[in-house]
């Protein structure tokens, strides 16, 4: 008995290690890439899964500071006639004399060239430095440990945002540590440079997702365009599911439960073009869309659909495999349920929206999770059909405008990595949510009466 239960237990425990295991596979680079996301540098080689922004020490130290300067603790700010004070400890050889830090305040722009015509005041020009000395010298590892103090005030009548700063020292002086670890280390451990020491706790753990929707924004309208892509997909995904359950839903019932003829030649020529590639068709749908469905959108005063919203819907108004998925579902249930509303006088229609649409309930949930998926995911479509302005953008030709910003020149990938993560987050609630009608109208869609 005993040998019988251990086993069991051993089972158990072997399941759970292969379920752990393969959480992990799938699980670790969603969890590196948003790790990466708030990281200064996510492109360091070789990786390393300590991120300062992650650190308590850094919360606090970044709170003190815009405490100090006057603002909100957790988002930040210098305000007019406040000061920041800063301190930072280096290491020096015996035979060397420390040098105190040259402290500047750099006109540094981040991003691109949209982001520099955006910025109307510099902290360089308010921000002075102040009470630069040496607090104490202490022996360390041979040499001395030496720390700075200063204090960096605003002169001017403007609230600052952000404050950027730059350290730099002679050759073989070593950074040790500050008041808040810098963003990074140049010039061979020479300069160490902040983005913001005012920052606040948010701006400074979430400083790439804060210019994703600060830096990008509509050069004719001023509008931020990260918001107005998001929205933009939100819109196209949300459109599309509302057809594609109502189509999808009634052309299933219809190939399921109704008579009339050419039914299974429409079924087979349906399951044909599910194994049709878009690329196949891809040249006629775009001539479509051009000429304005055979030219019946000139009777809306439209002469083209390209470069519409509408071009995008219509095209994808309802898909094949969502009326198989449908139609699999309502063969399933039982006649009965028609037979005895026939006999009380209802209509096809009243059974299908007050009988049947309510039952289907599973294969509606898993039909929402894939189409909003597919529609919020796609790409090669929407840039085709969507050409201009920026605004008009779905999410997915937004993040492509982040490559060419940050990523072709810059070689910034900070911002590139958490606007994917932002685009990701929609589809992981959507399947949390409705999970378990994804299961469920995936398994009733490949069962028959």
């Amino acid at each position: 008995m005993f040998k019988l239960r251990q086993r069991r237990w051993a089972n158990v425990a072997a399941i759970y290690g292969f379920l752990l295991l393969f959480s992990i596979v799938f699980m670790g680079p969603f969890v590196f890439a948003l790790l990466s996301s708030i990281k200064d540098n996510p492109t360091e080689w070789p990786p390393n899964l300590a991120v300062n922004q992650l650190m308590p020490k850094n919360w606090v130290a970044s709170y003190r500071l815009a405490r100090q300067g006057g603002g909100n603790g957790f988002t930040g700010g210098l305000a007019p006639n406040r000061q920041v004070y800063f301190e930072v400890s280096y290491w020096t050889g015996p035979n060397q004399e420390p040098v105190p830090p040259e402290v500047v305040i750099p006109r540094r722009v981040p991003g691109g060239a949209a982001a520099a015509l955006k910025i109307e005041h510099y902290a360089t020009d308010y921000v002075k430095v102040v009470d630069l000395r040496e607090l104490h010298r202490e022996p360390h590892d041979g040499g001395w440990l030496t720390t700075y103090g200063f204090t960096l005030v605003n002169t001017g009548s403007l609230r600052l945002d952000p404050v950027p700063m730059d350290l730099t020292v002679p050759m073989r002086q070593q950074f040790v540590s500050a008041t808040l670890t810098p963003n990074r280390i140049e010039r061979l451990g020479r300069t160490q440079g902040w983005n913001n020491v005012s920052a606040g706790v948010f701006p400074y753990v979430f400083y790439n997702y804060s210019r994703v929707f600060q830096e990008n924004y509509s050069l004719s309208t001023g509008r931020q365009l990260f918001f107005l892509w998001m929205r933009n997909s939100f819109l196209l995904a949300i459109v599309r599911v509302l057809t594609t359950l109502l189509f999808g839903s009634m052309a299933g019932y219809a190939l399921a439960r109704l008579e009339f003829p050419g039914k299974d030649s429409i079924f087979a020529l349906m399951l044909f073009s599910m194994m049709i590639p878009g690329q196949v068709t891809f040249i006629s749908n775009y001539l479509v869309l051009r000429d304005g469905v055979f030219g019946l959108s000139r009777l809306f005063g439209v002469s083209s659909l390209l470069n519409t919203y509408s071009g995008l819907i219509i095209s994808g108004l309802v898909s094949a495999s969502s009326v198989f998925i449908m139609k699999q579902f309502f063969q399933r249930l039982p006649a009965s349920l028609e037979e005895s509303a026939r006999i009380d006088g209802a209509s096809s229609y009243t059974i299908f929206f007050r009988i049947m649409l309510p039952l289907a309930k599973p294969p509606l949930g898993a039909l929402t999770i894939l189409t909003f998926q597919s529609v919020w995911n796609e790409f090669f479509w929407p840039l085709v059909v969507i050409t201009s302005p920026q605004d008009k953008y779905p999410l997915t030709l937004g993040l492509l405008t982040l490559r060419r910003t940050y990523g072709a020149a810059a070689f910034d990938w900070g911002p590139i990595l958490a606007g994917t993560f932002i685009s990701a987050l929609p589809i992981v609630i959507l399947f949390i949510v409705f999970q378990q009608y994804f299961v469920e109208g995936i398994s009733f869609s490949g069962s028959k009466s």
